[in-house]
């Protein structure tokens, strides 16, 4: 494939204007992630986490200018988390009146069949996610609190719900339809809704930047692989097929979670082991994957576990790289053309080991890494050799660009296509 000289390329950034910063929330059960982010240039001006909210001891931290400001005290709730955070504003910089502020942005995981991008955050669209709970019961009530909380404090700014699984809206019906009773599908909304959409977006949109080309005319296989962990694959930057399902649990053998499993291993240990519906719950979500299979789910633990000959840690790698490969092998079907595959997020990311294996023996698909270019480390590069037909890349994900870039979407009435070839 050629790639355009930097001089041909065009600029993605031009629409995004001279706005200010995006204040970006991410607020989980017990935890309020934050980052104020410059839309255009892409950088992280100051960021934070409050830690242990509703617990004795809760800890705040805020990143600025090279410093980091550490505090342990008492969080009582998202009130006091969101506080907090804007008070290390204060305390450590930059100050937000100063900032420009244009929009806050908040990550909601689910957005179900309603929402297939951003939307400016109203009355209405707050009860329209809080319908949406029954889907995501652990993760949507968190992220309604922080909306709830960031508009009384924030009031004067606009707000945009940014989903997890907008991108995947636009699945085609075989994709996103479960080969189950039609009526029972419909009535309780069963259906593939995908995650990692806001990542999945950014790579393939940045893997278009990179190249210099048009995220219209590659087909890719976008591998997000952290904790969590999906597949997707993207032709011309619209999905076309995504890993993760009804909820995060599909898919890519991950951290905690299974991946694909046989549905009656469910019943099976209903009835034979009497498990519970929690207690199913917990096994497939917390005890499984590759921590169910070697005891640990950090894959520097994994790999030394390895290395020192453990068997249950080379089986767990062995099984987290097959079931990798079957879907690059699927996707690969789907597409017909694959132009990229970009590994992205924590081990896709750092962890050459797991790239080089992914792509093993692949070469008759025009598939390979070469093994200086993959144990280099940096931002975005490829990794494959020169004479490769597929061109591998590593492209570090930035959720929370993507969520600043679609919050000015929103408030401004942007093409959202604009998102999608910025770098």
């Amino acid at each position: 494939m050629s790639i355009l000289p930097a001089s041909e390329r065009p600029n993605p950034y031009s629409a995004y204007g001279a706005h200010g910063s995006v204040l970006v929330l991410n607020s989980g059960s017990s935890s309020l992630k934050y980052q104020l982010v410059n839309p255009v240039g892409g950088e992280a001006i100051a960021a934070g986490t409050v830690e242990r909210i509703g617990e004795p001891s809760g800890i705040v931290t805020h990143t600025y200018g090279g410093n980091r400001t550490r505090r342990e005290l008492e969080v009582a709730d998202h009130g006091d988390a969101l506080k907090l955070a804007l008070g290390m504003f204060d305390e450590a910089g930059p100050a937000l009146s100063e900032a420009g502020i244009h929009a806050v942005g908040h990550r909601v995981v689910h957005g179900g069949a309603e929402f297939s991008g951003p939307a400016v955050v109203d009355d209405g669209v707050i009860e329209r996610i809080e319908a949406l709970v029954p889907l995501a019961p652990l993760h949507n009530p968190a992220n309604l609190q922080g909306i709830r909380v960031a508009r009384d404090l924030l009031g004067d700014v606009p707000h945009v719900a940014v989903f997890d699984t907008a991108f995947f809206q636009a699945l085609p019906a075989e994709a996103y339809t479960y080969a189950i009773d039609r009526e029972v599908a419909r009535e309780h909304a069963v259906r593939r809704y995908g995650f990692h959409g806001t990542s999945h977006q950014y790579v393939a949109g940045k893997v278009a930047r990179v190249l210099g080309r048009r995220v219209e005319d590659l087909n890719t296989i976008v591998l997000h692989l952290g904790n969590g962990a999906s597949a997707s694959a993207v032709r011309g930057g619209v999905p076309i097929d995504t890993s993760m399902g009804l909820t995060p649990l599909e898919g890519l053998v991950m951290g905690t979670r299974s991946g694909d499993i046989d549905p009656a291993v469910v019943f099976h240990l209903a009835r034979n082991a009497g498990m519970d519906i929690d207690e199913l719950d917990t096994l497939l979500n917390k005890r499984s994957g590759v921590l169910g299979l070697s005891g640990v789910n950090d894959f520097r633990e994994l790999h030394r576990l390895v290395d020192e000959g453990d068997e249950d840690a080379a089986l767990a790698f062995d099984v987290y790289i097959h079931r990798l490969r079957k879907y690059v092998g699927a996707y690969t079907a789907l597409l017909g053309r694959v132009d990229v595959i970009a590994f992205t997020a924590g081990v896709g990311e750092n962890d050459a080991a797991v790239r080089a294996a992914v792509c093993a023996d692949l070469e008759a698909l025009g598939i390979a890494v070469d093994d200086d270019r993959n144990a280099a480390r940096g931002g975005e590069r490829i990794i494959s050799p020169d004479w490769a037909r597929t061109l591998v890349m590593v492209v570090p994900t930035m959720e929370e660009l993507a969520i600043a870039r679609q919050s000015v979407e929103a408030v401004d009435g942007l093409d959202p296509s604009s998102a999608v070839t910025a770098g």
